[in-house]
């Protein structure tokens, strides 16, 4: 057995963290890199030491093959350990590390690099009997020439990054005319992800279910398969809820899928955990997708229902130990399901979004995977996902009640988030039924951002209201709670009034903003509103504190913060918000109004790609103006309505800020 008691972590955020739990308890130390903008990073305080690579931009730190070497020998790390994502499935850094003398907790490079290549895996795979979908995977590239394989192969198609996974460089196109740009989008996204533009089409199977079988391999020739996780719930191609076992698999099918999947491990000469990824159809027919070589983040569920550690046999292999148990050994328990808690806004088509997390909680009922602290900040440089909320249950209906109670009492303040909308999934009776959920699932069910939000209701607008008043800042510290609003007469009334930072897709909807008076007391409030008056029962609790009210007869758990900006965040189980306070302010009059509605603003932080657009320029509604690239994805950004341009205020290259106006129409007469 080889020694392994210094582990070197190329990775960050929650990954990180989970692979150091692990470590520790093996008495193995642990060391993590980090870039400049991580030095204080949760994953970065779960080591036991660390080292600085280089800059935010993963390219000049996490992405970095020499930094990371060179920081694995200045540590005296005997292995490294690349989590997910990053370089976790980079061939060439297999290779370096092995030559460099460590273990790699991963599969041997040649491995990776059968699979790395999407094309060359669907022509492999088929060559050894696995069923792949009906596609292109040729080295010619020619746009002509996609443009004709689509045709023959009929739309819908999928256009896919061959190098590439997670969603990236991925798109679904329903018809010809649409074809030239996604496929421009496509390679542009996957040149950057992955530093490889080929493409491969396939068919686009209807409402498919997306099942992965988990296998592991050690290096004396035993290859086992874990079961299934269904990763049908997906968005943007990306996958936000997994669970284990497949609503849809039988045992029967579970042995096939097991042995197709057994049987791509074997063929590539596989070792330690990878998971191969199957389409599903209606019929029960399974497709080969791809193999991912490395953890995967839905690794929890198998864990839960097998009751093993993967990061534990990941390392125990590594070291040259054979697997402790035969696949005749292998029980599944119970039901487990996932969710990726993610920095984003649902209704802005799940545009990602960063800032800084002013209150963070995770609640006890389930298991967290995360490397989320508060104060901390979420860096447009990285994905989004901030963390992986679990639960376990006898059955699939306890397991799903479970987690969406967790989800509704886990806190995350100061950054938008899937947190409300992923709960609504788990409560959906389509899904919680679970014999009709299919990759479609979201856009049939959720098509259109309102569908992914819910507003602010009354009582969260009094709660809103009343805090903002009660519990501002400038509010008298020193004075104790229960007197800080005593008065010895009737309460004089202080205005408030509020606007809820709704997100772009509702922007043009009314009623945002509210306003009226309060008349504060030591016991709560009476508040005075156009639709008549609402009386809130309680104390104020401190900032990140949990707090309870009785708002107009109906009983509030809440937290709230204040960022620097003097926007208040309130927490409730029906979600979370975010409002400006305006009682100070001036009110908008109509003209400047009329003169927002008349501009594009961005949404997110990110980089302009390009520009489609040029002052003077008559554009037709949902017309794309410009891409920005944030986190790893690109976003088009299309014009609202149809009109004449006025002023283009960005170019390539630029980077931009949420809410900064790229783009002006020309007003009416």
């Amino acid at each position: 057995m080889k020694p392994l008691n210094r582990l070197l972590i190329a990775n960050r955020g929650e990954i990180a963290v989970r692979i150091a739990r692990t470590a520790r308890r093996m008495g193995i130390a642990t060391i993590a890199v980090c870039s400049d903008a991580d030095r204080d990073a949760p994953h970065v305080a779960a080591c036991d030491e660390h080292v600085r690579i280089g800059g935010a931009a993963p390219s000049e730190s996490y992405l970095a093959i020499e930094k990371i070497i060179t920081a694995a020998r200045a540590s005296g790390a005997q292995a490294i350990h690349p989590g997910y994502g990053f370089l976790s499935e980079n061939a060439r850094f297999a290779a370096a590390v092995v030559d460099a003398g460590f273990l790699f907790v991963g599969p041997p490079p040649a491995a990776i690099e059968a699979m790395g290549d999407k094309a060359r895996a669907r022509r492999r795979m088929a060559a050894t009997g696995v069923p792949v979908v009906p596609g292109y995977d040729g080295e010619e590239q020619d746009e002509a020439l996609l443009v004709a394989e689509a045709v023959r192969i009929g739309f819908p198609v999928m256009v896919k990054a061959s190098a590439g996974g997670g969603g990236r460089g991925m798109r679904r196109v329903e018809r010809a005319d649409d074809l030239p740009a996604a496929l421009a989008s496509a390679t542009s996204e996957a040149r950057k992800a992955f530093g490889d533009s080929r493409l491969i089409l396939e068919r686009a199977v209807v409402e498919p279910r997306h099942v992965e079988i988990q296998v592991f391999a050690d290096a004396h020739g035993h290859i086992v398969h874990l079961g299934e996780r269904d990763c049908s719930v997906q968005r943007r191609h990306q996958k936000i809820v997994e669970e284990s076992p497949s609503p849809a698999v039988d045992p029967v099918l579970r042995e096939r899928m097991g042995q197709s999947a057994v049987a791509v491990a074997r063929e590539i000469g596989y070792v330690g955990a990878g998971t191969v990824e199957f389409l599903l159809d209606r019929e029960g027919r399974h497709y080969f997708m791809e193999m991912n070589t490395r953890l995967q983040v839905e690794h929890p569920v198998t864990e839960l229902v097998t009751g093993l550690d993967l990061v534990e046999l990941q390392l125990r292999v590594a070291r040259g130990e054979a697997l402790p148990f035969a696949q005749s050994d292998l029980r599944m328990s119970g039901h487990a399901v996932e969710v990726r808690l993610c920095a984003e806004e649902p209704a802005d088509d799940f545009l990602p979004r960063s800032g800084t997390v002013l209150d963070w909680g995770p609640d006890p009922l389930g298991r967290t995977d995360h490397a989320l602290a508060t104060g901390m900040t979420v860096s447009p440089h990285y994905d989004s996902m901030l963390a992986k909320v679990i639960a376990h249950g006898a059955t699939r209906a306890e397991a799903l009640d479970r987690l969406a109670l967790a989800l509704e009492r886990t806190v995350l303040l100061g950054v938008p988030s899937n947190r409300t909308f992923l709960s609504r999934i788990l409560r959906h009776p389509e899904f919680a039924d679970g014999s009709r959920v299919s990759t479609a699932f979201v856009e049939r069910h959720y098509p259109t951002g309102p569908d992914r939000i819910e507003a602010p209701d009354e009582a969260t607008w009094s709660l809103a209201a009343w805090l903002s008043v009660a519990a501002a800042p400038e509010t008298d510290a020193e004075a104790a709670p229960g007197w800080r609003n005593w008065s010895n007469g009737r309460p004089l009334p202080t205005p408030w009034r509020l606007r809820w930072l709704a997100p772009q897709s509702l922007a043009a909807e009314p009623g945002h903003e509210q306003s009226g008076r309060a008349r504060l007391h030591a016991a709560g409030a009476s508040l005075e509103r156009e639709d008549g008056e609402v009386v809130v029962t309680g104390v104020p609790a401190a900032p990140r504190a949990h707090g309870h009210a009785d708002v107009g007869g109906v009983a509030i758990e809440y937290r709230h913060a204040w960022d620097g900006a003097g926007r208040l965040w309130v927490h409730t189980r029906r979600g979370d918000h975010a409002f400006e306070c305006l009682r100070r302010a001036a009110r908008r009059s109509a003209a400047d109004a009329a003169a927002q509605a008349d501009e594009v603003r961005a949404a997110i932080n990110g980089r302009v790609l390009t520009v489609a657009v040029a002052a003077g320029d008559e554009v037709a509604a949902g017309q794309r103006l410009c891409v920005v690239e944030a986190m790893k994805m690109e976003q088009e950004l299309r014009a609202p309505k149809a009109g004449r341009l006025q002023s283009v205020e960005v170019s390539a290259g630029q980077q931009v800020a949420p809410g900064q106006v790229l783009m002006r129409y020309e007003r009416g007469p």
